[in-house]
């Protein structure tokens, strides 16, 4: 009678963790799909809402002895956070080139991007005036009456999923612009891609 009680029990223990393994297996397979479609880190969508000319001043005529060019960007960007988890950044900062020449740069205070949120970032930036001028595409651009630039930043930091799930990330984004002379007006475009 001992022996079948005791084999009676082994039974329902295998049973058990049969039952168990099967149960764990089952959630694993749903939480690897979940991970891989549901919470699959999406691209995050950068919207310019405005870069502005908050100061642009063309004194002189190309190729005079003498010119003088001052130009202030203002840069309103914002970030619509398509993920299920939130991204927070370090400080980080943006640059501006000419024709492939450093002619700007503007710090970025660290801040935090709610999961599928929005965050607005604004910067203003003072372009060195002598890089620009002493670039030999100057004078063609001047011509034309378009000046093109391009601005880069990267956005260093963490995406918690679940609260509970912690993975470094980096966000890159890059914006053309193109400032018109005559017209004193500005036009932009921008892409990001996040990298984990």
């Amino acid at each position: 009678m001992g022996r079948s009680i005791k084999c009676c029990c082994s039974g329902g223990l295998r049973l058990c963790i049969c039952v168990t393994s099967i149960l764990f297996i089952i959630l694993l397979v749903v939480f690897i799909i979940l991970f891989l479609t549901l919470l699959k880190p999406k691209e995050p969508k950068i919207v310019t809402q405005s870069v502005t000319l908050e100061n642009f001043n063309l004194v002189g005529l190309w190729p005079a002895v003498k010119i003088q060019l001052n130009v202030t960007l203002g840069m309103v960007l914002t970030i619509n956070n398509r993920n299920y988890g939130g991204f927070k950044y370090q400080d980080g900062v943006a640059y501006v080139n000419y024709h492939g020449v450093l002619v700007a740069e503007a710090p970025i205070e660290n801040g935090s991007i709610p999961a599928r949120g929005r965050h607005n970032i604004s910067s203003s930036m003072t372009i060195f005036a002598d890089k620009v001028i002493g670039n030999s595409n100057f004078e063609g651009d001047h011509r034309s009456g378009v000046l093109n630039f391009s601005a880069s930043t990267t956005l260093h930091g963490k995406v918690s999923m679940l609260k509970y799930f912690k993975m470094k990330a980096a966000s890159h984004s890059s914006c053309d612009i193109s400032i018109f002379v005559q017209n004193e007006t500005i036009d932009s475009d921008c892409k990001s891609k996040v990298r984990l």
